[in-house]
């Protein structure tokens, strides 16, 4: 049953209003996203619901423009706010943070980056420059606005987390963030907000990302812990999907690796076919290898 007294704030003043009124002592968890909301997030908001308990659930909903490159799917990226705020009604969100522009948390244009160095070498901070300081920037901004508890995100953007957690760190920032595992379609593709972009036959190629996920495990199950074993070919394995990356990083540093002596990160984005036909969808995955 969804919560009917759902506060919708579209303002900064207007979440920093609500929040000086939340009673001292009062647990207030926070899942911040770009909308569209899939199982995944609904996966997070249920377990902010727990961690919150008699507190706040707070979702902000914001395609946040600072993390998508010149050329990337920022206008293509999918809306759909009024089913976006019924899924969080049912989820028991007690206020959606809905900015109807980029001036509520870009008041004065973007003079102040956050950037957390070194973790953004490789994988998609590699393919998609600036990506990560986009991330970072927003979240630090909802972060200091909402000041919650608990920070929640999805392990399928790995890398994203682990950013998210030393910045989080090394800033000092309240609360804590907590990661929860990648939720899945019935037949094994990682939910994202993207793969309503998909064409029909790209929804059935996107497989070969689970696929060759489950290779990878099956070969460091039986024993392989070379890099350039366990990842074989990828441009093969993930086709007509073309490859963006196929990585073995160390799961705390996200260097790459040549040899799984420690829990290591197999980390894949590839492109397929989008809906309609002649453009493309990037999607991500991953999973640890744990010796």
């Amino acid at each position: 049953m969804g919560r009917a007294d759902m506060l919708v704030l579209r303002t900064r003043e207007e979440l920093l209003r609500w929040r000086a009124a939340v009673p001292v002592g009062a647990p207030v968890a926070f899942v911040p996203t770009m909308g569209y909301l899939h199982e995944g997030h609904l996966a997070l908001l249920r377990r902010g619901r727990t961690l919150a308990k008699d507190g706040a659930l707070v979702l902000s909903i914001f395609v946040n423009p600072t993390q998508f490159g010149p050329h990337e799917d920022l206008d293509r990226y999918p809306r759909d706010e009024d089913g976006d705020l019924a899924k969080a009604a049912s989820c028991g969100v007690d206020v959606a943070f809905c900015p109807t522009d980029r001036a509520a948390l870009y008041p004065n244009g973007t003079l102040t980056w956050v950037e957390v160095e070194g973790l953004d070498q490789h994988l998609c901070g590699a393919s998609r420059p600036g990506h990560f300081r986009g991330v970072c920037t927003v979240v630090a901004k909802l972060w200091g606005l909402v000041r919650p508890d608990f920070g929640l995100f999805g392990e399928k953007d790995y890398q994203q987390l682990a950013i998210l957690r030393r910045m989080h760190a090394d800033l000092n920032l309240v609360g804590a963030v907590v990661g929860l595992p990648i939720v899945r379609e019935a037949d094994g593709l990682a939910m994202s907000s993207r793969n309503t972009n998909l064409g029909p036959q790209a929804r059935q190629d996107a497989l070969a990302i689970s696929r060759y996920l489950q290779a990878v495990r099956g070969r460091f199950a039986a024993g392989e812990r070379s890099a350039s074993a366990l990842l074989a070919d990828p441009a093969q394995a993930l086709a007509p999907g073309r490859v963006d990356y196929a990585s073995l990083v160390d799961a705390d540093d996200l260097q790459p690796v040549e040899t799984v002596t420690r829990p290591a990160l197999v980390a894949v984005a590839a492109y397929f076919l989008s809906d309609p036909p002649g453009l493309t969808v990037r999607l991500i995955d991953n999973c640890v290898l744990r010796p």
